[in-house]
């Protein structure tokens, strides 16, 4: 099993992590993205949108992170991070469309303002936009977490690693008082953050 894609991405580190959580360790190729290297030839021979990360299994490859850990959880022992019932199932596919459509793009904006902007100042216009879409989807996130442990329900699952890496980058901005704000969210985040997969993704 290989895995194609770069230690500082969002996506990548949702894969890794979910890898890490099986207990299963996959060869990694980098792909860096510094260099625009997803967007060469050779590269989008295998994703043809030139984005990673890449998945490669015995004969069988796919992209899309939130399409890999899925098959990853389904392919490889270890502890289950899909909950059998289906109304946590359900949940657990709510909350990964949640952080896909209400929250990423939000958290994103401020990175690429205050972390990635090589010029400039940032644009505190997007900043402020960014941070209203985050405070609106961590409330409603604050309010689900008042009676549950993890998005899901009582035990960890996908939903919670996809909002991981979103997570740990809105923390390393001047924004990440958003998350210490709301109790819930701050409680979820500190129990979530120090996992052994995620530290080992992370570190």
């Amino acid at each position: 099993m290989k895995v194609y894609g770069h230690p500082m991405s969002t996506c990548t580190r949702k894969v890794l992590t979910t890898l890490a959580e099986k207990n299963h360790v996959a060869e990694f190729v980098m792909v860096d993205i510094t260099k625009g290297h997803q967007k060469s030839p050779e590269y989008l021979a295998k994703h043809p949108f030139g984005v990673i990360p890449f998945l490669e299994d015995d004969g069988f490859s796919m992209y899309e992170s939130r399409a890999i850990i899925r098959y990853l959880d389904a392919r490889l022992p270890g502890p289950k991070l899909t909950p059998s019932d289906s109304p946590s199932l359900g949940r657990m596919e709510q909350w990964i469309s949640v952080e896909q459509s209400n929250f990423s793009p939000h958290c994103m904006a401020i990175v690429f303002e205050t972390v990635f902007r090589r010029e400039g100042r940032p644009d505190q216009a997007k900043v402020e936009k960014g941070r209203d879409g985050c405070a609106r989807a961590l409330d409603v996130v604050d309010r689900a977490l008042s009676t549950q442990g993890y998005l899901a329900g009582d035990l960890f699952s996908l939903a919670d690693i996809c909002w991981l890496p979103y997570l740990q980058y809105l923390v390393s901005t001047p924004q990440g008082g958003l998350i210490a704000e709301r109790p819930h969210v701050a409680s979820w985040w500190k129990r979530i953050s120090g996992r052994p997969a995620w530290q080992h993704v992370n570190g």
